[in-house]
């Protein structure tokens, strides 16, 4: 599958060809902090709402990745059919039900099939699918099917933890409960050996997630 056939299968819909619209959101904002009881006109207020309005184009930047420039042309043929681990992937994410940030780490790893991608791609890749409204469950689906497609090697595992900020702020208020989530794709899959090969590797060394 090439990179145009993958942008439209992971484009969200509805469509998001359209520029965030940064006015309506500054609106919203000014509407709130009236609803909140404070004054929108303070000083440390003033301009918050074209602050809040910049904001969002970065943190939700993942809806509009062009994934024929995040690719770049760069998957290679080689020869190496040994697992590739890229760990310890930093992300930042919202929460689509209360919008509030959850943020962690993603480990990914592949078995490559003939051709492997530049190293910088995989960040990227999780990149694109964290900066949007997200669930993590979905997130790390999102992230192995999207390299599966992309490079159909014998396996892909995603694992992906992470600090919901709306356990921790309000609701339940438990400050060290992290959710893991994981998708086996292929040999990781159907191979209890390569599985527990991948999940030592990135069980060495951990440290625990912290903010």
């Amino acid at each position: 599958m090439n990179p145009e056939e993958l942008e439209e299968d992971y484009e969200e819909r509805p469509s998001f060809n359209e520029e965030i619209d940064s006015a309506a959101i500054e609106d919203a904002v000014r509407s709130m902090l009236v609803a909140f009881g404070e004054d929108p006109q303070r000083e440390g207020l003033l301009n918050t709402p074209k602050r809040v309005g910049r904001m969002y184009p970065e943190l939700l930047s993942g809806y509009r990745t062009d994934v024929d420039k995040l690719v770049n042309k760069a998957i290679f043929n080689v020869t190496y059919d040994d697992m590739v681990i890229i760990r310890d992937i930093e992300y930042y994410s919202l929460c689509e039900h209360h919008m509030l940030p959850f943020i962690g780490r993603a480990h990914v790893a592949y078995i490559p099939k003939g051709q492997v991608i530049g190293l910088s791609k995989i960040p990227r890749i999780v990149d694109m699918f964290a900066r949007r409204l997200q669930v993590q469950e979905r997130m790390t689906r999102q992230i192995a099917d999207f390299v599966n497609d992309l490079l159909h090697p014998q396996g892909v595992a995603v694992v992906v933890e992470g600090l919901h900020m709306c356990g921790m702020m309000r609701g339940v208020k438990k400050h060290d409960a992290r959710m893991t989530t994981s998708t086996m794709l292929g040999l990781f899959r159907k191979s209890i050996n390569t599985r527990q090969e991948f999940l030592d590797h990135i069980n060495r060394g951990e440290a625990p997630l912290r903010i």
